[in-house]
């Protein structure tokens, strides 16, 4: 038990080590990449029902480092702030696949090769859903009647890039990136090393048994890299480690929910049809085409990391960014602990004509911020304060109908479950 716990505890090290000088630049280059592109700059330029802005959208995507949860709401947000749906649904299939952290993370353990393959793939994808999308939009365009809802404004400075590259950014992955790293860790001591060449010998039933796995679950596009990594160890085919580090990211079952809810069902049957097609034609492609040394050939180094000359280099790299997770934590429930403050005072200057609703998807203080502003904009609401804890939206109101709310709250991109 001493020897397997050892031996796990050995793995997740290396992993560690390995992945965080990496993951520390690019989350530098994320903060720049904030700084330097406002939300407001991606709305303009993916506005119109032509390929050109499904191609910006699906290029200012791939860069971005949002997974599902912040990339939904900034999806469906630019949808009802005037983009179209070819744009929408280019930028919400690009955007989860990768991001300028994820690929560098990419390169640290799965070597070059993938490390390009993902964001083409990512690109390529995004423009193919993006143009059925617009192939599949119907002839009467629906109605956007929201203005700059999502929006956030921020100070474009070193300590905004500093702010959202090494807390917020942090906060949002810190926890798929544990599980993923956890999980890779527990399969590299559980798994033989020829398991997939031993026991599934057919490269394409490998591929579609990651499929299955990937769709229904949301797996973080930097937390999937050190699982590809060790499921490529054990024998696993490169294609089907594509099929995972493509699809875990873009889909799952909320995210399809929402989606299907927000831009109607032909826009989710695009956007599931092109993740699942995509998957599958890359990874056949990878398999057949592309020699499997490249892929391989760097698998030794997860194996024997123990290099003197930068071993000083990268257990600093953890130690950092162990830090920067434990103080991303800690801001956060500092933040929950403020949070519950000023609602409680919200709710004391509250007047008695207050009715609460059910609501899913608000995973984060910008899910939570937009709810609330959102709902303020209605007419006849003076006061709205979402709990995205308890999932509930309490709104004080006069003269206006639950079916208002209603429609008001899915427009934004989340779901409305009934009233409390």
């Amino acid at each position: 038990m001493i020897e397997i716990a050892g031996s796990y505890l050995g793995e997740l090290a290396r992993l560690v080590n390995e992945m965080s000088p990496y993951l520390l630049l690019g989350f530098l280059f994320a903060g720049i990449l904030r700084v330097v592109f406002p939300r407001k700059m991606i709305t303009r330029y993916m506005g119109q029902n032509n390929f050109r802005s499904v191609f910006n959208a699906s290029l200012l995507g791939v860069p971005m480092p949002l997974c599902s949860c912040g990339v939904l709401p900034a999806g469906i947000g630019f949808y009802r702030s005037g983009a179209s749906r070819g744009p929408t649904i280019s930028f919400l299939i690009s955007t989860p696949q990768t991001g300028v952290d994820s690929i560098l993370a990419t390169y640290s353990l799965l070597g070059l090769p993938l490390a390009i393959i993902r964001p083409v793939v990512a690109l390529v994808t995004g423009l193919v859903g993006g143009v059925l999308g617009n192939a599949a939009e119907r002839n009467g365009k629906d109605e956007k009647d929201r203005s700059n809802e999502d929006e956030v404004h921020y100070e474009r400075s070193v300590k905004e890039l500093f702010r959202y590259g090494f807390v917020e950014l942090i906060q949002d992955i810190s926890k798929w990136l544990i599980i993923g790293m956890l999980a890779a860790a527990f399969l590299s001591v559980l798994i033989p090393g020829d398991f997939f060449t031993s026991t599934i010998s057919s490269e394409y039933l490998a591929m579609l048994l990651m499929l299955a796995a990937s769709v229904p679950l949301y797996i973080c596009a930097t937390g999937s890299i050190p699982i590809a990594a060790v499921l490529l160890m054990k024998g696993l085919a490169p294609g089907a480690a594509l099929v995972l580090l493509m699809a875990g990211p873009a889909t799952n079952i909320a995210t399809m929910a929402v989606i299907g809810n927000s831009l109607g069902k032909r826009s989710l049957w695009v956007y599931l049809g092109t993740i699942i097609g995509g998957a599958l034609f890359f990874g056949i492609l990878v398999n057949e085409f592309l020699p499997r040394e490249w892929f391989t050939g760097v698998m030794p180094s997860l194996t024997h990391m123990h290099d003197h000359s930068t071993g000083w280099f990268k257990w600093t790299s953890s130690a950092i960014l162990v830090l920067l997770i434990m103080n991303g934590y800690v801001m956060k429930f500092l933040s929950v602990q403020k949070e519950r403050r000023i609602d409680k005072q919200k709710a004391k200057n509250m007047s008695k004509n207050i009715l609460q609703y059910r609501v899913e998807g608000m995973t984060c203080d910008h899910c939570k911020a937009t709810v609330e502003n959102g709902l303020k904009e209605l007419e006849g609401v003076s006061e709205a304060m979402a709990d995205r804890v308890n999932k509930l939206v309490s709104v004080e109101s006069e003269g206006i109908t639950e079916q208002q709310i209603k429609e008001a709250i899915e427009r934004m991109g989340y779901s409305y479950t009934g009233k409390v």
